[in-house]
């Protein structure tokens, strides 16, 4: 089970970024959560399968038909045991 933590900065809000985010995890059975951070950029820790977790961040790296992402970014994290991926407000 691999942890990541990903900020996606660019045109990424009013997008459907989150929304999109949500149906690709859930294809891929990736847990954890999705949101708006105050700065413009798309905050999201994942966990999962090596695999599918890589499948993820590809598609989190172009986002839905009108985002433009811009930057970016991934630190890996310790597990936190997530049990369903969810869009947070």
């Amino acid at each position: 089970m691999k942890h990541f933590k990903l900020n996606v900065s660019g045109k990424v809000q009013g997008v459907f970024f989150r929304a999109s985010t949500k149906d690709a995890a859930d294809r891929l059975g990736i847990k954890g959560f999705v949101r708006n951070e105050p700065d413009g950029s798309v905050y999201i820790e994942a966990e999962g399968e090596e695999e599918k977790l890589n499948q993820f961040m590809e598609w989190c790296r172009v986002g839905p038909p009108r985002a433009r992402v811009e930057k970016f970014e991934i630190i890996e994290g310790e597990a936190q045991g997530f049990t369903s991926f969810q869009v947070k407000r």
